[in-house]
């Protein structure tokens, strides 16, 4: 079966030529860091110990944020190695100064430019975020003797499915991990299943994020501009989620008259497409990077650019998070809840069940399943003066800790071994 992987990926990499014009036509490639992605490495490995990071994503790689901060803290380890495979999440990326951290993409998962990589890096540990989860890879890093941790582990029902279909190969790839540490208890008994060697409890990931940080921070005329708005925002949407949006604001500003909505997309090369079809409603839409002035009569203001999501989330009093009225699986809430924001989300949240399911019983976030529920619960929230919160701090410091000290155990029996 790993043969015949090998194969698909083989022909993906044949018809990469073509795959990577459409993606560069998009804006979804690194003109020049996508040879990365090929395993044509541009950074020499320093001396030292190298602990090695891959978070997929944007959202993989904030989860991990505070986890590289306390890594960087530790005198065993000298370089820290962060994958991405996305180009927003390399763009976030730069604006973090860190001190030991470096940056490459995650190479296309064939045998040979794993092996590459691995020899090339020689990480002492590599930890691997979320649901990533690649044969080759995995197969590479075991062949090298390097303990294998899959923190912050999530596998839904749908992916378990997918997983168990394939079950001899399937189980071949998840015992190369060494410990798993499941962000939830669903994934702890698929995991089970998987005959994962380890399994470790510690919590989300994403709840460590401790402090609230802005990236960039806003021109005073902005400032100025919002003063007196009601901010509703709508984050990581996806195709179809914005029309809905934009119709709520439709209704809801005949009784909110000063109602500003901020649509944040999940992909921002869609800002055009969305633009065209919120003015054919008759709204008034600002794009962000146009920087036209914000004006009284401005209905919706898009933004097209990445890393600046908490800045808006510090500005609205609530949030709705895509990808839940649409088959995604939803997107994570803590970000907004972290901002004090009531959140509302559709039912499609599997992805963040368990997160979903506290916030709910909190009564800081609310589920619908159709319009008439969004704009009742939407309305009543903006009438409230003052949002519910949740104490984050002491869940968050109690899982960071937990994480630090895994990875130091680890690290540990490696450097005993040499």
């Amino acid at each position: 079966m790993f043969f015949f992987y090998q194969i698909i990926i083989l022909i993906i990499i044949i018809l990469s030529p073509i795959i990577l014009i459409i993606r560069f036509l998009k804006n979804k490639e690194h003109t020049k860091r996508f040879v990365e992605k090929f395993c044509v490495i541009s950074k020499k490995k320093s001396k030292g110990n190298l602990i090695w990071i891959h978070a997929a994503s944007v959202g993989e790689f904030m989860s991990v944020v505070p986890l590289i901060n306390e890594l960087e803290k530790m005198r065993d380890i000298q370089t820290l190695l962060l994958t991405t495979s996305t180009l927003s999440s390399s763009k976030i990326f730069q604006n973090y100064k860190f001190k030991k951290t470096i940056h490459q993409f995650f190479p296309i998962d064939f045998f040979y430019f794993s092996s590459k990589f691995i020899k090339h890096w020689k990480p002492k540990v590599a930890i691997f975020i979320d649901s990533e989860i690649w044969p080759s890879m995995y197969k590479q890093i075991n062949n090298h003797n390097v303990p294998l941790l899959l923190m912050n582990a999530r596998i839904t029902n749908k992916s378990f499915k997918r997983w168990n279909f394939f079950n001899k190969f399937t189980k071949n790839i998840f015992r190369n991990i060494e410990i798993a540490y499941p962000s939830n208890i669903e994934t702890k008994q698929y995991l089970q299943k998987l005959k994962v060697k380890k399994i470790k409890k510690i919590g989300n990931l994403k709840f460590s994020d401790l402090k609230k940080q802005e990236t960039k921070k806003f021109t005073s005329y902005f400032i100025k501009s919002i003063k007196n708005r009601l901010i509703f925002c709508a984050s990581s949407t996806h195709p179809g989620e914005e029309k809905i949006i934009a119709q709520l604001h439709l209704v809801l500003k005949k009784r909110f008259k000063n109602l500003l909505t901020i649509i944040i997309p999940r992909h921002v090369q869609r800002i055009n497409e969305i633009n065209d079809e919120i003015k054919l409603l008759g709204l008034k839409t600002i794009i962000k990077t146009t920087n036209q002035s914000l004006k009284k009569e401005t209905d919706i203001f898009l933004v097209d650019t990445y890393g600046e999501t908490r800045n808006f989330f510090n500005i609205s009093k609530i949030a709705f998070i895509g990808g839940s009225l649409v088959k995604h699986g939803g997107q994570n809430p803590i970000e907004p809840a972290r901002y004090q924001l009531s959140i509302i989300h559709g039912p499609n949240i599997d992805n963040f069940r368990d997160i979903y399911k506290l916030f709910n019983k909190k009564k800081i976030a609310y589920k619908i399943t159709n319009f008439n529920q969004l704009r009742n619960i939407t309305q009543k929230l903006l009438k409230t003066k003052k949002n519910k919160k949740i104490n984050l701090e002491k869940i968050g410091n109690l899982i960071l800790k937990k994480s630090v000290l895994e990875i130091a155990d680890v690290l540990k029996n490696e450097i005993k071994k040499t």
